[in-house]
This record gives structure tokens, C-alpha cells and sequence, in this order.
């Protein structure tokens, strides 16, 4: 299978580039049904990857690439279940979308990330994955997930502390407020940027020129450059779990659901 189209996302594989797209109004929010169609994509990735030079994560949504997990889907989710469910549904979904991102982390291919818009929280963690973040200059990039009393638990912090200097990732981190692109290009967050509207076509050109060199340096390369930090990732998913059974994490996300304001997920 060269190509799919779900009601989340849809891809396309061609000379050697997989394009995945993200179109799930109203901004991308990752939920269950995201997530499976992202495990049903890496499954068709890892057959395809022999043949595959890149792929570009974009997203189809006006308002942004992504603005992170499904929070409402998290919150009805959570309130049906005691404390003890509530923890081990956490944890069995943390655990199967870090499957994912650490395949797409290491995969055998060039990953970029076309980035415009929002880009915030569990949005900025599927960026994070990626090889090469390109970005038009409108774009944003946030972790609010503190004003909830969690951290990101989608493996951002590990890559972004192996990726940038500690001040910005705290700074990041700790005060939830979004940066524009210009300064995330200036930290090593952006690799290149792009004018308004241009990041996709910006990325396709980046693939072409990946698509010239030879794949088993490409790999080797990537591997020595990019290495995983498996064992920060595994505690990150300890630590969201712990955080998310206090009432104060609950009191937030109803918080949020409630919140009937057009762009509820803004820091």
C-alpha cells in the first residue's frame, strides 16, 4: 500500500517520499483515533523504507500543524474511570504513541516537519521527532501543559534537552509561553525558515536534495547524530502517570473542557 486516507490524517508515497498529512479539524488534536492511524502509517512506513529516501509531516489544518493531545477525549476518558484504570489507560496510551515517535525518531529515512501555525504541546513533540523542523514565519511553538499540572508526556522534553541548550528548554517548559519562529530558528529549533504559507513547498524541495545521496551513509550518518534517549523517555512516562492522578490534573483538564473560547489550547 502506497497510500491511505483516514479521518485524521492521509499519506502518499512517491519517488521515494512519503508525504503524511494531518487534517483533523480543528487543529489536530491527537486522540485515539489519531494515534491509530499513526500506527497504522509507521506499519506501512517500516514496509516501504527499503524505497523511501524522506517524509514530510505536514499539516492540511488553516489554524496550524497541531495543537497537541486530544485533551477533551483525555478528560471524558479519565472521568469514567477510577484512579487505578485512570493511571494504566495513561500510561497504555503514552506508551503506544512513544512507539511511534521513537520509529519515526529513527527511522531510515530523512523525517521532515512542515510546520505553520500552532504548533504547541504534544504538536511540538511529533515535530521534535522529525530530522529537520521547517517553518514558516508565522509559526508558534509552546509546552503549556504546566497551566494543567502535567509535563509534555509525548517524549518532548528528552529530545528537545538532546537537540537545544537547557535555558531555552526550561524557559519553554517552565513559563508555558510560545515563541515565534524567527526565535526558534535563532535557539537550533528551526532548521530553516520559510515565508507564510511556503514550508511545504520549502520541504519538498529539502527532500529532493536528500533523495541524491547514498541511503547507507544517510543511516549511519543519522544514527551517530541523532541517538535516543530511551531511558529519559521511559522516565518522562513514569512521571506524567504519577502527575495525572492528582485531583488538581483534573480540576484543569474540566477547567479546559469548559473553556468555550475559539482557541482554547493558546498559553
Amino acid at each position: 500500500m502506497k497510500s491511505f486516507k483516514g479521518e485524521g490524517l492521509r499519506w502518499e508515497w512517491s519517488e521515494g517520499v512519503i508525504e503524511l498529512t494531518l487534517d483533523r479539524a480543528p487543529a489536530n488534536e491527537i486522540g485515539t483515533l489519531v494515534l491509530g492511524e499513526l500506527e497504522q502509517f509507521v506499519a506501512a512506513a517500516k514496509i516501504l523504507a527499503p524505497e523511501t529516501f524522506a517524509c514530510i509531516i505536514s499539516s492540511a489544518q488553516k489554524s496550524g500543524f497541531c495543537a497537541g493531545a486530544d485533551l477533551r477525549e483525555l478528560y471524558h476518558r479519565a472521568v469514567a474511570m477510577n484512579e487505578k484504570d485512570r493511571s494504566a489507560g495513561v500510561r497504555e496510551f503514552l506508551e503506544r504513541i512513544h512507539a511511534v515517535a521513537n520509529w519515526l525518531d529513527e527511522a531510515p529515512f530523512v523525517t521532515i516537519a512542515a510546520v505553520h501555525g500552532v504548533c504547541f504541546g504534544g504538536g511540538l513533540e511529533l515535530a521534535l521527532v522529525c530530522d529537520v523542523i521547517i517553518a514558516d514565519k508565522m509559526a508558534r511553538f509552546a509546552f503549556p501543559e504546566l497551566r494543567l499540572g502535567l509535563i509534555p508526556g509525548f517524549g518532548g522534553i528528552p529530545r528537545l534537552k538532546r537537540d537545544l541548550g537547557n535555558g531555552f528548554v526550561r524557559d519553554l517548559l517552565l513559563t508555558g509561553r510560545s515563541v515565534n519562529a524567527t526565535r526558534a530558528q535563532a535557539v537550533g529549533l528551526v532548521a530553516q525558515l520559510a515565508a507564510e504559507g511556503e514550508a511545504l513547498k520549502l520541504a519538498r524541495s529539502t527532500a529532493a536534495q536528500v533523495t541524491k545521496f547514498d541511503a547507507a551513509t544517510r543511516i549511519a550518518a543519522k544514527k551517530f547524530i541523532k541517538p535516543i534517549p530511551h531511558e529519559e523517555l521511559r522516565r518522562e512516562i513514569q512521571i506524567f502517570c504519577e502527575l495525572f492522578t492528582r485531583p488538581a490534573v483534573m480540576a484543569a483538564l474540566k477547567k479546559f473542557v469548559e473553556n468555550t473560547g475559539p482557541m482554547p489550547h493558546q498559553p
